[in-house]
């Protein structure tokens, strides 16, 4: 069974950071563009970074300079480290290839507090 979980989130002061993790059971996704995504409460899921296959990284625009997103593929599992934390960047965060083709998982939450 593929599963994506997420983990790392949490509470953090803005100008904060915090490292997500996103570990993948199942199957090996070294051969696949990585993504992560956030949901902020009564917003649809958007797309926040990605990673190619080639380790190419990628993010939108409000979060370069602020969010790196890196792949450990011996570990099958993709980590976002964020830094410069913003209020508006509080959602639950979710991880998937891209684009998405997996169940999603659980999030993890990130609340940043002004």
């Amino acid at each position: 069974q593929v599963q994506l979980v997420e983990s790392g989130g949490g509470l953090v002061q803005a100008g904060g950071s915090l490292r997500l993790s996103c570990a993948a059971s199942g199957t090996s996704f070294s051969d696949k563009a990585m993504g992560w995504y956030r949901q902020a409460p009564g917003n649809q899921r958007e797309y926040v970074a990605s990673i190619s296959r080639g380790s190419v990284p990628n993010a939108k625009d409000s979060v370069k300079g602020r969010f790196t997103i890196s792949r450990d593929n011996t570990k099958n599992t993709v980590y976002l480290q964020m830094n410069s934390l913003k209020p508006e960047d509080t959602a639950v965060y979710y991880c998937n290839t891209i684009p998405p083709s997996i169940p999603w998982g659980q999030g993890t939450q990130v609340t940043v507090s002004s």
